[in-house]
């Protein structure tokens, strides 16, 4: 067994197994469920129940997962568990890089972020997920004050372009995509898990 687990949001599920085949990494992986993320104070408490779960079984614990709306409260259950989280406030963030992610936030605060993941389940984290499905008229008041949609893309896809042009009109936004593959989630994740 191995030494090392990580416990992942499930919206980084399909980057984090292909970085682990890639390099070989000697880990077991736990996901999360990403849907969490629309009620972040319930993330603390499924990682809480998940990190108490494997602490027996794993020198090193490694959560892949930005603070995502947790205000700070997930720094205090890692030190009392002793495990690590990838640095970000999100997975936005990790994918952009630092830097391109400050730029975009500070050039155009009203940017709405998208991932692969989020273009493949916008309609049943967002849509449903937000009640939109039920109550279209909540649409203004959840997206009123964006001015565009930005895709940080990881892997190009013209099926996920084409589903991302769909959001943006839905949003009634204009989009733009960056290729950006895995920007510093990689690298982020590689600093912990070889350290």
């Amino acid at each position: 067994m191995s030494t090392t687990a990580l416990v992942i949001c499930g919206a980084l599920g399909r980057e984090v197994k292909d970085i682990v085949d890639r390099r070989q990494w000697d880990v077991d992986i736990y996901g999360v469920s990403a849907l969490l993320h629309l009620y972040p104070s319930r993330i603390v408490d499924e990682l809480r129940e998940k990190l108490y779960q494997l602490r027996p079984r794993y020198e090193k614990l490694v959560v892949v997962y930005g603070d995502c709306g947790t205000t700070g409260k997930l720094e205090p259950l890692l030190e009392e568990v002793g495990a690590h989280r990838l640095r970000g406030p999100h997975c936005y963030e990790m994918y952009a890089g630092a830097e391109q992610f400050t730029q975009v936030s500070e050039g155009r605060p009203g940017t709405f972020f998208l991932t692969d993941w989020l273009v493949r389940n916008f309609d049943r984290a967002v849509v449903k997920g937000l009640g939109l499905d039920r109550h279209p008229d909540l649409k203004p008041m959840l997206f009123g004050n964006y001015e565009a949609v930005l895709f940080l893309r990881q892997v190009p896809n013209p099926r996920l372009a084409e589903k991302a042009r769909d959001i943006a009109g839905y949003l009634e936004l204009p989009l733009e995509i960056r290729d950006v593959g895995l920007g510093e989630l990689e690298e982020r994740l590689a600093d912990l898990v070889e350290a």
